[in-house]
């Protein structure tokens, strides 16, 4: 639907942007993106995705919040502790924008659900935080052909790409990875400074909005590295990998 008034005055820093202005705020507006995990990373993306106005915000995730979580975890809150953390980032966030749609997804997707959710949405983020699940998230935008925006964080370290799997010559997230076995590193064993998370996911959220608004460079094709302890950022090419077992061969083959 149109902006009405109220959200013209809502979005209006956004409209002032002559590289987004009314028609790019609407595209937001009716945009659908899904948020895969809703814990470090997940939070500040889809906090400022629902400020932004995506108008139909997916969040998928089926732990449960925890104390531990609370460090770095700014979408949930003490009162929730306990509580699926999608079903408590949706209260949060339907503060922040109650002119938003939030839909709440709070078990585990299987592979035919996760597919579907996919395929419905314009930008996915994959927020999680191993390597199973990035691979599923991966082969499933690869197979519907929908921009992925993938963030990682540990320690005091963070990355992020973007992948624009709507195009024949982006990388996928197994081109940068390959065959990798194991879960890999957790913030549970290895810590996590509180911030770190903060800034790969606000990045994230950027590159969504960036995505949909057809505006700015993205990150396809780089792969963004951030060391928080140095305060560096560093950016490695990431090619479209031929021999790639998701992405690899002529489009016909993906």
């Amino acid at each position: 639907m149109p902006m009405n008034e109220a959200q013209r005055k809502r979005y209006s820093r956004h409209i002032a942007l002559p590289q987004i202005g009314e028609p790019g705020q609407q595209k937001l507006l009716d945009s659908r993106v899904l948020v895969v995990g809703m814990g470090g990373l997940g939070s500040p993306a889809s906090m400022y995705l629902a400020s932004a106005g995506i108008g139909n915000l997916v969040l998928s995730d089926f732990d449960r919040v925890d104390e531990s979580n609370l460090q770095r975890q700014i979408v949930h809150t003490t009162a929730f502790i306990g509580q699926e953390k999608a079903l408590s980032a949706k209260a949060t966030l339907s503060k922040i924008n109650p002119d938003i749609e939030i839909t709440a997804i709070d078990w585990a997707l299987d592979t035919s659900e996760l597919h579907e959710q996919i395929q419905m949405a314009d930008v996915v983020l994959d927020c999680t935080d191993n390597f199973e699940t990035r691979f599923e998230i991966n082969e499933c935008c690869v197979r519907t052909h929908t921009p992925l925006v993938s963030g990682a964080a540990i320690r005091t370290d963070g990355q992020i790409s973007t992948y624009l799997l709507d195009q024949d010559d982006s990388p996928c997230y197994r081109c940068l990875y390959g065959e990798v076995s194991g879960s890999g590193e957790s913030c549970e064993a290895e810590g996590i400074l509180a911030p770190v998370v903060g800034v790969i996911g606000t990045i994230q959220a950027l590159e969504t909005i960036k995505i949909i608004t057809k505006i700015g460079r993205t990150l396809c094709g780089r792969l963004l590295l951030f060391d928080g302890a140095g305060l560096e950022f560093h950016e490695m090419r990431l090619k479209k990998d031929r021999a790639c077992p998701v992405c690899g061969g002529s489009p016909a083959d993906v």
